[in-house]
């Protein structure tokens, strides 16, 4: 069996209003067109033939190890950290979907993803057994181009060997609004930047009394959540739209 290591290119969070606990994720186990750390390039459709295997049942799904199970001394190293929901070829390469499972190593994991202000863990690696490929024969080629890879195991690594498959957005609980995003939604609803700060500073309750009218905190917060909502909205369409995918020249 052999591995291959890339970047998670998207970690996707639970949202406001899901399950705190739900620490799904998403990313790419493998990206197309680039050669690895140890010289193969893996083919768009590599893994398309497994992917239908997978999700009709004839073919198991692969294994969430974490960094391949170590050494596989032991048992803990070899125990599953989560399962995999999703597994799906686009045009960048194989995209993920997995859930970290609610256990010590599990829930260390998430955190380890969610760190600010840069993951501590941000890198997924494949474990597959290639069953087509070509050898290169002149200088600058590929080691191998592979055409037909079957999955074994994916796991969250710390040193990923596809340098060109990087993070490129957190949603969720590690994408909370900005001080200025809250601020400018705290005016929109009628705030003035005084308030505004004394809220971000400290809470509701650090506004004057004569401001705290029975009633307004619950309709003020109803507003602030809309205008959050709005806000975050406009600057995500802003931000996808100057947004390269990972893995592209340029």
């Amino acid at each position: 069996m052999q591995r291959l290591n890339c970047n998670l290119l998207e970690l996707k969070f639970a949202a406001a209003g899901e399950l705190a606990d739900d620490m799904t994720f998403t990313g790419y186990g493998a990206v197309f067109g680039n050669k690895d750390a140890y010289g193969d390039v893996i083919q768009p459709g590599a893994f398309a033939t497994h992917l239908l295997a997978i999700k009709s049942g004839e073919a198991p799904w692969p294994v969430m190890l974490l960094q391949h199970g170590g050494l596989g001394l032991g048992s803990e190293d070899m125990t599953p950290i989560g399962v995999w929901l999703d597994l799906t070829e686009d045009s960048v390469g194989l995209r993920v979907t997995g859930r970290l499972a609610d256990t010590p190593r599990g829930r260390e994991v998430y955190t380890l993803m969610k760190m600010q202000p840069r993951p501590a863990i941000d890198g997924l690696s494949i474990g597959y057994v290639a069953k087509d490929w070509q050898t290169g024969s002149k200088a600058g080629e590929p080691r191998r181009k592979l055409h037909h890879i079957e999955l074994v195991e994916i796991s969250p690594v710390t040193f990923p060997a596809n340098s060109r498959a990087r993070v490129t957005g957190i949603k969720g609980e590690a994408a909370s609004p900005s001080i200025r995003v809250l601020e400018q939604a705290l005016r929109e609803a009628g705030c003035s930047r005084t308030q505004a700060k004394a809220i971000l500073a400290g809470g509701y309750k650090t506004m004057p009394l004569r401001d705290a009218e029975e009633g307004a905190f619950e309709e003020l917060t109803a507003l602030l959540r809309r205008n959050i909502d709005a806000l975050s909205a406009t600057g995500a369409d802003h931000g996808n739209h100057h947004q390269r995918p990972a893995g592209t020249a340029g």
